[in-house]
């Protein structure tokens, strides 16, 4: 296994990046921090593909490409997730992160099939600037320790999919496809405890539906955890990251399928906000 000397690997931009990743994290609660805009590109079989409440998906291009268009554009991060990788048992995939961090400038996270440090210092040296975990944080919590204590919380995104069913919010692993009868809201509070940096909650209910995203729980989880919360499943419209980042108290908004599509802007997006008096960056 690499020791901690072998991340010197990582270039210097993605460097830099890990300390600005790690500056909003320690500062997520100061007043008038940027929000951010983060495309999320779903990845199976080498291509972005995206659905409808985690099904019937559709292709969406090349997710090396797609970055490089979202990057140029002004977003403020990139999510890749393999969405395929724990229920089938694969590893991510290395060779896509290589491509994505020889092309882009902005921070990405990786997730999907990272189930221990190996597959951490893997992706990192690859250039990835963040981890997300899911599936395996919940079958062993002990992960986010060791991604903590190790690389730096700031590099640990912890990643839910819950389903709103029976009055409570339910996670799901194995994306989406598995209940595990953990309520999110412990679960989220857990994760921090252990050492997340961020917490990326998706709506099952919400996502793909284009109705707004779960403003609700979104503004009940930033008012019982003190590190940055972002939001994904739901948007449809540039009123609804608006709504993110006011009703739901969101420090970033994640879409997938209104980037893909040419359904909003990643430019008009961001100015639209600053116009509405959203702190972001233009």
């Amino acid at each position: 296994m690499m020791n901690k000397i072998s991340l010197n690997k990582i270039s210097a931009d993605k460097e830099a990046n890990l300390l600005v990743c790690s500056s909003l994290v320690n500062s997520s609660a100061k007043k008038g921090l940027a929000k951010r805009i983060i495309p999320c590109l779903d990845v199976k079989d080498g291509q972005t593909v995206k659905g409808t409440n985690f099904v019937n998906l559709r292709n969406a291009g090349n997710p090396v490409a797609l970055g490089k268009a979202y990057s140029d554009a002004g977003a403020d991060e990139l999510v890749y997730l393999d969405i395929t990788a724990s229920s089938e048992g694969r590893k991510t995939f290395t060779e896509v992160v290589t491509r994505v961090a020889q092309t882009i400038n902005i921070p990405f996270t990786v997730g999907g099939g990272i189930n221990d440090i190996a597959d951490v210092e893997r992706l990192l040296c690859a250039g990835a600037d963040k981890v997300s975990v899911n599936s395996a944080a919940l079958r062993r919590p002990e992960l986010i320790d060791d991604i903590a204590g190790r690389f730096g919380s700031q590099v640990c995104v912890c990643a839910i999919d819950a389903k709103h069913e029976d009055g409570r919010w339910t996670c799901y692993l194995n994306g989406g496809r598995v209940s595990t009868g953990r309520d999110l809201f412990d679960w989220a509070h857990e994760a921090e405890d252990r050492g997340a940096g961020e917490i990326l909650f998706t709506s099952m209910n919400h996502d793909g539906v284009k109705q707004g995203y779960a403003n609700e729980a979104l503004a009940l989880l930033a008012d019982i955890l003190g590190i940055p919360i972002i939001a994904s499943g739901g948007a449809g419209r540039p009123e609804h990251f608006k709504e993110a980042f006011t009703t739901g108290k969101a420090d970033a908004a994640l879409a997938a399928s209104v980037f893909h599509f040419g359904e909003i802007n990643i430019t008009e997006l961001k100015q639209y906000l600053y116009d509405e008096g959203i702190n972001v960056r233009l």
